[in-house]
């Protein structure tokens, strides 16, 4: 007969075994899971996608250059390349140390810019070039017979019977360098629609200012009378008018920009 003794031995074995089996069962489990590679594991790591490269945007802007349009193309998740054009035209009559002016402000640009997304964001920095420059100016101007006028710091009487006429023109260089910040992106990388405001400056250099007139200048009595576009006393007090407007203009050698928009990420 089997004593009570080897009975009770052979059962604490039994529990010994089952209770070493379900330890290397519980162990395994874990290790299956973490070394499995079930894409269906809502738990699992998910995989961060670069950039995307050749995204396409449009967009719609207001600025001091005017209202435009641009387009942008992705590098990658922090680089964008972007090009636009502005247009804005404006006339307006006034009169000027005697002589009446009729003028016309028109700013027309087409421009080019790197745009660099330091943190990745919305803030960038845009260094960027204005490939063509037709900001400026025209005007046509007229004295009537018998009016006197101011050229130069000089005092005149247009002919009555050859009155003064002429026109002038305002630029700046046709190529002008840009630098700019601001928030937004045209080519988001997780969205359609998209803003961008912007600040910077556009340096166009000095403005360059062209005056001409036809008709005859006289002096205060209305006497000696000269042809004013080939007298060159008449010619230099043109060029020193032309030198004060361009003086006046000096602060626009660094042109402020401010610039809202909106756009959509194809």
């Amino acid at each position: 007969m089997v004593s009570a003794a080897s009975f009770a031995a052979s059962g604490e074995s039994t529990k010994k075994t089952e209770a070493n089996t379900a330890t290397l069962d519980s162990a395994s489990t874990p290790g299956e899971i973490a070394t499995g590679n079930d894409s269906s594991d809502p738990q699992a790591p998910r995989q961060t996608k670069r950039g995307e490269a050749g995204l396409i945007g449009v967009g719609l802007r207001l600025s001091t250059l005017g209202a435009g349009a641009e387009v942008g193309v992705s590098l990658s998740s922090r680089l964008n390349v972007r090009g636009g054009f502005n247009i804005f035209q404006y006339s307006r009559g006034f009169n000027h140390d005697g002589i009446t002016y009729k003028g016309q402000l028109n700013l027309r640009s087409g421009e080019a810019h790197l745009d660099w997304y330091p943190l990745g964001h919305t803030f960038h920095l845009s260094p960027g070039l204005l490939v063509y420059n037709g900001n400026g100016a025209t005007a046509t101007a007229n004295v009537p017979g018998g009016s006197t006028f101011t050229l130069g710091g000089t005092s005149y009487t247009s002919d009555p019977t050859n009155p003064i006429a002429g026109n002038g023109k305002l630029d700046f260089v046709k190529a002008a360098p840009t630098a700019m910040f601001g928030f937004g992106n045209l080519v988001p990388q997780n969205r359609h629609f998209t803003y961008n405001i912007e600040l910077g400056a556009v340096f166009q250099g000095s403005a360059r200012t062209k005056l001409n007139l036809t008709g005859s200048a006289c002096d205060a009595l209305g006497l000696n009378c000269v042809n004013a576009a080939t007298d060159p006393t008449v010619q230099a007090n043109v060029a020193a008018e032309q030198t004060k407007i361009n003086n006046k203009l000096s602060p626009f050698k660094y042109y402020p920009v401010i610039s809202f928009g909106f756009g959509y990420r194809f």
